[in-house]
């Protein structure tokens, strides 16, 4: 990422910019374990490999999450979802959406990417089995036309899986 890309910061404020730069530094020199950044020339997107940790039910499988920073970030929570194929999980939709406190209701702007990768990374491993959410084929019905994650109202109430 260039800091002369004024397309990427064309949304973003000054505030976000400076934060994303500081973030993206952060992640080319110790991006957190089991994460790599797949650099580009947006700063307002991000591609992030997710590696599954050894002995849990995601060991050697590899999945993608896109980030989308919105204009105040951190602010407001960035949009994160995983790209397909998602993994199979009670809280990971099939569209890519996850139902994850952090990213939503309990985002708080002293929060980082790389907590919110931490935490959708413990989300997986400590699940015990693989399927798809109970309700995923209504929820799928009701978030047509590319609907945002953030605009579904969660209902958090499982944090066993």
């Amino acid at each position: 990422m260039t800091s002369s890309s004024t397309s990427t910061r064309k949304g973003l404020t000054k505030i976000a910019t400076n934060r994303l730069q500081k973030e993206f530094m952060e992640w080319q020199t110790s991006p957190p374990s089991g994460f790599k950044h797949r650099v580009s020339d947006n700063l307002q997107r991000w591609i992030i490999e997710v590696n599954g940790v050894p002995g849990t039910l995601y060991a050697n499988e590899t999945y993608q999450l896109q980030v989308e920073f919105p204009e105040h970030y951190p602010m407001e929570a960035p949009q994160v979802i995983f790209q397909h194929p998602a993994p199979l999980h009670p809280h990971i939709y099939s569209n890519g959406h996850i139902c994850l406190d952090v990213l939503y209701d309990s985002w708080s702007p002293a929060m980082r990417l790389s907590s919110i990768c931490l935490s959708i990374l413990s989300m997986l491993s400590s699940s015990s089995v693989k399927q798809k959410p109970k309700d995923n084929d209504h929820y799928l019905k009701n978030c047509k036309n590319g609907r945002s994650p953030k605009e579904t109202r969660w209902r958090f109430h499982d944090d066993k899986v």
